[in-house]
């Protein structure tokens, strides 16, 4: 070949390269992106097995999509054996015989059933009525009318946010029913149940502080009673404008209670009463007065003691506490103490056993979430049951009599994910550790009603879901149930995400995530980097189980490859990776991030760096919005929806749990708001001007102060929208925001 023809050749190759490179976020791209859905819908099969066990047998039923249509299955674990749940062309026929609409035996109008205890029949609602199946004659009895029992709206009930009326319950009836305690003027009263005189047991309470009717705790025979002064504090609102409510012209205003980091809490104190005696004792609040809240009242069942738990402000310090039943003297019974913060609203665990003699309890105080054993008379550590450098993720159930816990935990197994979850038993002394699933996968489990047995389904992003049924004895298998078919899927041009794992900031720490590739994906192009980011330091949140990840995917087939990482400061590693976050919100993990991307940028050289784009909603607004303040030389463009900027103006339990109390100048340096003049790139924000999780002001304060530091970006307010992404709306304006940005690209117009 002469150098004419090589640098010609070279030259068409090039050019092709480019087209190629011009091809994304095309109209063909956008129509794939919004019809993903309804490709990849329908396309696994012998997949989604959720047992449902039937009253106390050892037998389950469950749907799953198969190459006929939806099918029913009836399972006896003990035996290992799987049929048919019922005769599915004879449902359809005896339905064609009933009603006269037309039935597809693997189409039929129902999702759920009902056996009977006996398992001779099951039911099922259909067509505006109840049925029979009489599995053994395979008869169909047409029942009574059902009506619709779907509400309608957002469901009633306080708003998450608002507190109660602490005055408002009705009397609380003692566990022999003669009596009841109910809150008069203010004070405890009691009085015989059937009818009597009331007798006043308090007279301290008053306007400004007084008894909860929520909070009156009977001993369980009947002679003590245990009510708990409570001193209101004052209400912070959230106050909002409804621009285009649907029923009429004029806006409408509301508002919302909403507590935010530094606000005033209510003070609570437990006071007992002796019935018979008539006498009050108020507890001393020394080891309980710096309350960020006190709950989980429970007597003791022999009636010496009430426990509660003390949550100290600030989130350094959590007591289990107990008061005497004779004279309400307190003594704490566990103490947790932290240096950051005590995880109590994700890692919280207490069991007693024995009436309390013994104490099941989680900790991190070793530096990994593992269980406790402690002497419940004297509060002195028994032992540690659980060890190592891996966490203790959730307790399914404690067997008192076998003295056995079965647990979920993750990161125990050599060579695999870390945050898959794997599901033990151990006994209370910490011996006899066995692993009860198998399989490198992410293990979900139901066990049956007297847990001898159990389902266990396992999957990883880029491995489809097996379901056997196992023993609970030893977690060998009894009967495989389904092994899940992705051939359909496949066949879309779908590709499996890639795991992928680098090293973090410290160099040592495994930093894991997962690669999204288009569809129509091709290794020798070059794809723009779109990061999710959810960076919530109370989960962790890269998909571990088998999905299609259609959010993500769409994103994809514009002509990107998309990114999903668990930075340091997230939870379910250990206590020093999940600290990261304390007082540093804005953190967010993005060292972690940053050199995870380049690692796997050396490795897939089709992802091209030197354009990422990054979004994410709620906590994942805060961060996107931060990549493009505090990392300008990595993160390009960022689409941030309904995000808590400044952690002072978001809901209190959240933010005080990882930024602390008493508020503080760090409080500024994890603030968007008091950082946007360092904007760099371009930002999209977007925000629900009805969104009651995160206050929309916290978005338009952010707005406010792009604005008076003269920075070019866009903004999105949606009438009528709660808290989202911005719904399909939202969707296409963060698709038009990437390909604009990161492909430089016009996008398609608006169809």
């Amino acid at each position: 070949m002469n150098i004419t023809r090589k640098i010609s050749l070279a030259a068409i190759l090039c050019c092709l390269s480019f087209f190629s490179l011009l091809a994304q976020g095309t109209q063909a791209d956008y129509d794939r992106a919004k019809n993903l859905g309804k490709l990849l819908s329908d396309k696994i099969l012998h997949s989604g097995v959720r047992p449902e066990w039937i009253a106390k047998t050892n037998s389950f039923w469950y749907s799953t999509q198969t190459e006929r249509g939806t099918e029913f299955y009836f399972v006896d674990a003990a035996k290992g054996t799987k049929t048919p749940a019922f005769d599915a062309e004879k449902i359809a026929s005896q339905l064609l015989a009933s009603t006269g609409k037309t039935m597809k035996a693997y189409e039929l109008p129902f999702r759920s059933i009902r056996y009977s205890e006996d398992l001779k029949t099951l039911s099922f609602n259909a067509e505006g009525f109840e049925w029979t199946y009489d599995l053994k004659k395979k008869s169909l009895a047409k029942g009574k009318a059902i009506g619709n029992d779907r509400p309608f709206g957002r469901p009633g009930g306080r708003n998450w946010s608002e507190s109660r009326d602490e005055l408002d319950n009705k009397p609380v009836v003692s566990p022999d029913s003669l009596w009841e305690a109910f809150i008069r003027d203010y004070n405890v009263w009691i009085r015989p149940h059937k009818g009597g005189d009331a007798v006043q047991y308090s007279r301290d309470g008053v306007p400004g502080f007084y008894y909860s009717s929520y909070n009156l705790f009977w001993s369980p025979d009947s002679k003590r009673l245990v009510g708990v002064k409570f001193r209101p504090a004052w209400k912070r609102f959230v106050h909002y404008v409804e621009s285009s409510p649907a029923d009429q012209v004029q806006p409408k205003y509301s508002e919302m209670e909403y507590a935010k980091p530094g606000d005033e809490l209510p003070y609570q104190v437990p006071v007992l009463f002796l019935r018979e005696e008539k006498k009050q004792w108020i507890a001393d609040d020394a080891l309980f007065s710096q309350q960020y809240d006190i709950e989980r009242f429970n007597w003791r069942k022999d009636n010496r003691a009430l426990t509660f738990e003390y949550n100290q402000r600030g989130h350094q310090v959590y007591r289990v506490l107990e008061m005497d039943g004779t004279n309400g003297a307190i003594r704490t019974l566990i103490e947790e103490t932290s240096p950051t913060f005590i995880h109590y609203s994700g890692k919280r665990y207490r069991y007693d056993l024995n009436d309390g003699k013994e104490i099941i309890w989680a900790s991190e105080r070793d530096g990994w979430n593992h269980l406790y054993r402690f002497n419940g008379s004297n509060g002195t550590l028994i032992n540690q049951i659980t060890k190592g450098e891996w966490v203790v993720r959730s307790v399914l159930f404690v067997d008192e009599e076998k003295q056995q816990i079965t647990f979920e935990g993750s990161g125990k197994e050599p060579g695999q994910d870390p945050y898959l979850i794997q599901v033990y038993r151990i006994n209370f002394d910490g011996t006899g550790l066995i692993r009860l699933t198998d399989g490198d996968g992410n293990h979900s489990v139901s066990f049956s009603p007297d847990k001898t047995c159990f389902t266990d389904t396992w999957s990883r992003v880029d491995e489809a879901p097996v379901t056997v049924v196992r023993r609970s004895s030893d977690g060998s298998v009894v009967t495989r149930i389904e092994q899940a078919d992705i051939s359909r899927l496949v066949a879309t041009g779908w590709k499996k995400p890639i795991i992928f794992s680098a090293k973090g900031r410290d160099g040592q720490t495994d930093i894991w995530g997962i690669i999204i590739l288009p569809t129509n994906f091709d290794p020798n192009n070059k794809y723009p980097v779109i990061e999710n980011i959810y960076a919530g330091p109370h989960s962790s949140f890269v998909p571990k189980s088998f999905s299609t990840q259609g959010g993500m995917q769409m994103y994809a087939e514009l002509g990107f490859v998309v990114v999903q990482i668990d930075g340091m400061g997230t939870s379910n590693r250990s206590k020093a990776f999940h600290d990261v976050c304390w007082r540093n919100v804005g953190d967010a993990g993005f060292p972690d991030r940053i050199l995870w991307m380049k690692a796997a940028a050396e490795k897939y050289p089709y992802m091209d760096i030197s354009r990422v784009g990054i979004y994410g909603t709620s906590a994942g607004g805060q961060s996107s919005t931060g990549a493009l303040l505090f990392h300008p030389e990595f993160y390009k463009v960022a689409v941030s929806s309904c995000g808590c900027h400044d952690n002072r103006m978001d809901k209190i339990w959240w933010n005080e749990q990882w930024m602390g109390y008493p508020l503080g100048p760090w409080y500024d340096e994890s603030s968007n708001v008091v950082n946007a003049g360092k904007l760099q790139g371009k930002l999209l924000l977007i925000v629900g001007e009805m969104d009651h999780n995160v206050d929309p002001s916290s978005t338009l304060q952010v707005v406010n102060a792009l604005i008076k530091a003269n920075k070019n970006f866009d903004f999105i307010m949606v009438p009528d929208m709660d808290h989202s992404s911005g719904g399909s709306f939202g969707d296409h304006k963060r698709m038009d925001f990437f390909v604009k940005h990161l492909l430089g690209v016009d996008p398609p117009e608006w169809k």
